[in-house]
Protein backbone atom coordinates (compact mmCIF):
# COMPACT_ATOMS: atom_id res chain seq x y z
CA UNK A 1 0.00 0.00 0.00
CA UNK A 2 1.38 3.36 -1.01
CA UNK A 3 1.66 5.76 1.88
CA UNK A 4 1.71 9.20 0.27
CA UNK A 5 -0.38 11.29 -2.07
CA UNK A 6 1.04 13.85 -4.48
CA UNK A 7 -1.33 16.72 -5.34
CA UNK A 8 -0.96 19.41 -7.97
CA UNK A 9 -2.22 22.46 -6.09
CA UNK A 10 -1.80 24.71 -9.15
CA UNK A 11 -0.46 24.05 -12.63
CA UNK A 12 -0.33 27.39 -14.45
CA UNK A 13 2.36 29.89 -15.28
CA UNK A 14 2.48 33.30 -13.63
CA UNK A 15 -0.70 34.90 -14.91
CA UNK A 16 -2.93 31.84 -14.55
CA UNK A 17 -5.68 30.65 -16.87
CA UNK A 18 -7.82 32.55 -17.53
CA UNK A 19 -5.75 35.69 -17.20
CA UNK A 20 -7.97 38.62 -16.29
CA UNK A 21 -6.56 40.67 -19.18
CA UNK A 22 -6.69 37.99 -21.88
CA UNK A 23 -9.39 36.99 -24.38
CA UNK A 24 -7.45 34.29 -26.22
CA UNK A 25 -9.21 30.96 -27.01
CA UNK A 26 -7.59 29.26 -23.99
CA UNK A 27 -8.78 31.92 -21.56
CA UNK A 28 -12.26 31.97 -23.06
CA UNK A 29 -12.39 28.18 -22.75
CA UNK A 30 -11.40 28.43 -19.08
CA UNK A 31 -14.09 31.03 -18.43
CA UNK A 32 -16.66 28.53 -19.73
CA UNK A 33 -15.14 25.31 -18.35
CA UNK A 34 -13.75 25.09 -14.79
CA UNK A 35 -11.71 22.04 -15.82
CA UNK A 36 -9.48 24.28 -17.95
CA UNK A 37 -8.70 26.79 -15.19
CA UNK A 38 -5.20 26.98 -13.73
CA UNK A 39 -3.70 28.85 -10.81
CA UNK A 40 0.00 29.37 -10.17
CA UNK A 41 2.18 26.31 -9.61
CA UNK A 42 2.52 24.49 -6.32
CA UNK A 43 2.22 20.93 -5.03
CA UNK A 44 1.53 19.12 -1.76
CA UNK A 45 2.68 15.72 -0.50
CA UNK A 46 0.42 14.14 2.12
CA UNK A 47 1.01 11.06 4.25
CA UNK A 48 -2.10 8.94 3.78
CA UNK A 49 -1.73 7.43 7.27
CA UNK A 50 0.27 10.09 9.11
CA UNK A 51 -1.60 13.09 7.70
CA UNK A 52 1.78 14.85 7.42
CA UNK A 53 1.67 17.59 4.79
CA UNK A 54 4.65 19.00 2.94
CA UNK A 55 3.92 22.04 0.79
CA UNK A 56 6.12 22.93 -2.18
CA UNK A 57 5.88 26.68 -2.85
CA UNK A 58 3.32 29.23 -1.68
CA UNK A 59 1.81 30.74 -4.84
CA UNK A 60 -0.54 33.73 -4.56
CA UNK A 61 -3.57 31.41 -4.80
CA UNK A 62 -2.44 29.18 -1.91
CA UNK A 63 -5.35 30.04 0.43
CA UNK A 64 -7.89 28.88 -2.13
CA UNK A 65 -5.88 25.72 -2.81
CA UNK A 66 -5.74 24.83 0.88
CA UNK A 67 -9.46 25.44 1.27
CA UNK A 68 -10.16 23.28 -1.78
CA UNK A 69 -8.09 20.42 -0.32
CA UNK A 70 -9.55 20.75 3.20
CA UNK A 71 -6.16 21.52 4.75
CA UNK A 72 -6.04 22.99 8.26
CA UNK A 73 -2.26 23.11 8.70
CA UNK A 74 0.96 22.17 6.96
CA UNK A 75 4.04 20.60 8.53
CA UNK A 76 6.93 21.49 6.22
CA UNK A 77 7.56 24.04 3.50
CA UNK A 78 9.92 23.65 0.53
CA UNK A 79 10.61 26.32 -2.07
CA UNK A 80 11.69 25.73 -5.65
CA UNK A 81 12.70 29.40 -6.04
CA UNK A 82 11.85 32.95 -5.12
CA UNK A 83 9.74 34.37 -7.97
CA UNK A 84 6.43 35.98 -7.04
CA UNK A 85 4.24 33.25 -8.54
CA UNK A 86 5.93 30.77 -6.17
CA UNK A 87 6.21 32.78 -2.95
CA UNK A 88 3.51 35.46 -3.22
CA UNK A 89 1.01 33.64 -0.95
CA UNK A 90 3.41 33.17 1.95
CA UNK A 91 1.56 35.70 4.09
CA UNK A 92 -1.50 33.41 4.10
CA UNK A 93 0.37 31.09 6.50
CA UNK A 94 1.05 33.69 9.20
CA UNK A 95 -2.17 33.24 11.14
CA UNK A 96 -2.02 29.46 10.87
CA UNK A 97 1.20 29.66 12.86
CA UNK A 98 -0.14 32.25 15.28
CA UNK A 99 -3.48 30.61 16.01
CA UNK A 100 -3.10 26.90 15.29
CA UNK A 101 0.41 25.43 15.21
CA UNK A 102 2.20 27.99 17.44
CA UNK A 103 5.54 26.86 15.99
CA UNK A 104 7.62 28.26 13.13
CA UNK A 105 7.23 26.18 9.96
CA UNK A 106 10.33 24.15 9.02
CA UNK A 107 11.32 25.75 5.72
CA UNK A 108 13.91 24.45 3.25
CA UNK A 109 15.28 26.23 0.19
CA UNK A 110 18.51 27.25 -1.47
CA UNK A 111 20.53 29.99 0.28
CA UNK A 112 19.72 32.40 -2.56
CA UNK A 113 15.98 31.70 -2.28
CA UNK A 114 15.93 32.09 1.51
CA UNK A 115 17.80 35.39 1.26
CA UNK A 116 15.33 36.65 -1.34
CA UNK A 117 12.31 35.58 0.70
CA UNK A 118 13.77 37.24 3.78
CA UNK A 119 14.13 40.49 1.88
CA UNK A 120 10.60 40.45 0.45
CA UNK A 121 8.81 39.00 3.50
CA UNK A 122 10.85 40.33 6.42
CA UNK A 123 7.70 40.61 8.55
CA UNK A 124 7.00 36.90 8.06
CA UNK A 125 10.37 35.46 9.04
CA UNK A 126 9.37 34.82 12.66
CA UNK A 127 6.91 32.26 11.23
CA UNK A 128 9.60 30.27 9.41
CA UNK A 129 12.34 28.02 10.77
CA UNK A 130 14.62 28.49 7.76
CA UNK A 131 17.25 25.93 6.85
CA UNK A 132 19.64 26.36 3.94
CA UNK A 133 19.40 23.40 1.60
CA UNK A 134 22.30 22.72 -0.73
CA UNK A 135 22.11 20.98 -4.13
CA UNK A 136 22.06 17.16 -3.96
CA UNK A 137 21.62 17.24 -0.16
CA UNK A 138 19.04 14.58 0.72
CA UNK A 139 16.26 15.39 3.18
CA UNK A 140 13.76 12.90 4.57
CA UNK A 141 10.32 14.11 5.64
CA UNK A 142 7.63 11.65 6.73
CA UNK A 143 9.25 8.77 4.86
CA UNK A 144 9.78 10.66 1.59
CA UNK A 145 13.34 11.42 0.50
CA UNK A 146 13.67 14.81 -1.21
CA UNK A 147 16.78 15.75 -3.19
CA UNK A 148 17.11 19.30 -4.58
CA UNK A 149 18.59 19.26 -8.07
CA UNK A 150 19.80 22.34 -9.99
CA UNK A 151 17.73 23.38 -12.99
CA UNK A 152 18.08 26.08 -15.64
CA UNK A 153 16.02 29.00 -14.37
CA UNK A 154 16.69 31.85 -11.92
CA UNK A 155 19.62 31.71 -9.46
CA UNK A 156 19.08 29.17 -6.70
CA UNK A 157 16.20 27.35 -8.42
CA UNK A 158 15.67 23.66 -7.69
CA UNK A 159 13.71 20.78 -9.08
CA UNK A 160 12.94 18.09 -6.49
CA UNK A 161 13.52 14.37 -6.80
CA UNK A 162 11.01 12.61 -4.52
CA UNK A 163 11.63 8.98 -3.60
CA UNK A 164 9.40 6.65 -1.64
CA UNK A 165 9.60 2.88 -1.24
CA UNK A 166 7.72 2.43 -4.50
CA UNK A 167 7.99 5.61 -6.58
CA UNK A 168 10.62 7.98 -7.99
CA UNK A 169 9.17 11.33 -9.06
CA UNK A 170 10.88 14.46 -10.36
CA UNK A 171 9.09 17.80 -10.05
CA UNK A 172 10.59 20.78 -11.89
CA UNK A 173 7.99 23.49 -12.41
CA UNK A 174 10.39 26.10 -13.82
CA UNK A 175 13.26 24.96 -16.00
CA UNK A 176 14.71 24.87 -19.46
CA UNK A 177 16.72 21.88 -20.64
CA UNK A 178 17.99 20.07 -17.55
CA UNK A 179 21.68 20.28 -16.62
CA UNK A 180 23.47 17.01 -17.45
CA UNK A 181 24.00 15.94 -13.82
CA UNK A 182 20.36 16.57 -12.97
CA UNK A 183 19.19 14.71 -16.06
CA UNK A 184 21.24 11.66 -15.13
CA UNK A 185 19.91 11.66 -11.57
CA UNK A 186 16.31 11.57 -12.76
CA UNK A 187 16.69 9.19 -15.69
CA UNK A 188 14.08 6.44 -15.55
CA UNK A 189 11.82 8.09 -12.97
CA UNK A 190 8.32 6.72 -12.67
CA UNK A 191 6.80 10.20 -12.92
CA UNK A 192 8.21 13.45 -14.31
CA UNK A 193 6.22 16.66 -13.80
CA UNK A 194 8.01 19.44 -15.63
CA UNK A 195 7.79 22.95 -17.02
CA UNK A 196 5.84 23.06 -20.30
CA UNK A 197 5.18 26.79 -20.40
CA UNK A 198 4.90 27.47 -24.12
CA UNK A 199 2.99 25.96 -26.99
CA UNK A 200 5.05 26.21 -30.16
CA UNK A 201 7.82 28.79 -30.11
CA UNK A 202 9.59 29.00 -26.74
CA UNK A 203 9.93 32.64 -25.73
CA UNK A 204 12.57 31.94 -23.03
CA UNK A 205 14.43 28.70 -23.90
CA UNK A 206 17.15 29.44 -21.37
CA UNK A 207 14.66 29.16 -18.50
CA UNK A 208 11.52 27.35 -19.71
CA UNK A 209 10.36 24.46 -21.89
CA UNK A 210 7.75 24.44 -24.57
CA UNK A 211 5.22 21.61 -24.43
CA UNK A 212 7.06 19.89 -27.25
CA UNK A 213 10.47 20.28 -25.56
CA UNK A 214 9.14 18.98 -22.25
CA UNK A 215 7.75 15.88 -23.91
CA UNK A 216 10.90 15.29 -25.94
CA UNK A 217 13.17 15.54 -22.91
CA UNK A 218 10.86 13.55 -20.67
CA UNK A 219 10.62 10.64 -23.10
CA UNK A 220 14.38 10.77 -23.77
CA UNK A 221 14.90 10.38 -20.01
CA UNK A 222 12.66 7.30 -20.13
CA UNK A 223 10.15 8.71 -17.65
CA UNK A 224 7.22 6.38 -17.15
CA UNK A 225 4.66 9.20 -17.06
CA UNK A 226 5.16 12.83 -18.10
CA UNK A 227 2.88 15.50 -16.65
CA UNK A 228 2.96 18.92 -18.33
CA UNK A 229 2.83 21.70 -15.74
CA UNK A 230 3.51 25.46 -15.50
CA UNK A 231 1.29 25.69 -18.58
CA UNK A 232 0.75 29.20 -19.87
CA UNK A 233 -1.76 28.27 -22.64
CA UNK A 234 -1.65 31.88 -23.95
CA UNK A 235 1.80 31.96 -25.58
CA UNK A 236 3.52 31.69 -27.94
CA UNK A 237 0.41 30.40 -29.72
CA UNK A 238 -2.73 29.97 -27.61
CA UNK A 239 -3.96 26.39 -27.25
CA UNK A 240 -7.10 25.14 -25.53
CA UNK A 241 -7.11 22.26 -23.10
CA UNK A 242 -9.23 20.23 -25.52
CA UNK A 243 -6.61 20.73 -28.24
CA UNK A 244 -3.73 19.91 -25.89
CA UNK A 245 -5.40 16.71 -24.70
CA UNK A 246 -5.96 15.66 -28.30
CA UNK A 247 -2.27 16.32 -29.08
CA UNK A 248 -1.17 14.16 -26.14
CA UNK A 249 -3.15 11.14 -27.35
CA UNK A 250 -0.34 10.22 -29.73
CA UNK A 251 1.85 9.28 -26.75
CA UNK A 252 -0.37 6.38 -25.68
CA UNK A 253 -1.07 7.58 -22.15
CA UNK A 254 2.53 8.44 -21.22
CA UNK A 255 1.96 12.22 -21.50
CA UNK A 256 -0.84 14.29 -19.98
CA UNK A 257 -1.50 17.89 -18.95
CA UNK A 258 -1.45 18.26 -15.18
CA UNK A 259 -4.58 19.78 -13.62
CA UNK A 260 -5.24 21.82 -10.50
CA UNK A 261 -6.32 19.40 -7.78
CA UNK A 262 -5.10 16.28 -9.57
CA UNK A 263 -3.81 13.73 -7.02
CA UNK A 264 -2.17 10.34 -7.25
CA UNK A 265 -0.39 7.95 -4.90
CA UNK A 266 3.39 7.68 -4.78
Amino acid sequence: MKKHTFTFMGTGAGCGVPAFFCECPACEEARRDPRARRGDCGVMVTGTQSGHRTLIDTPPDIRQYLLREGVRAIDDLLFTHWHYDHVGGLGELEYMMQLVTHEPIPTFASPFTLKSIGREFEYMMYCLACMEWLPFEELELDGVRYTPLPVTHAPGTYGFLLETEETRLFYACDTGALPPETAERVRGVDVLAMDATYWGKNGFPQSHHSVQECIEEGLALDAGKVFLTHLCMHYSTPITLVELEEYCKQFDGRVAPAADGLSFEI
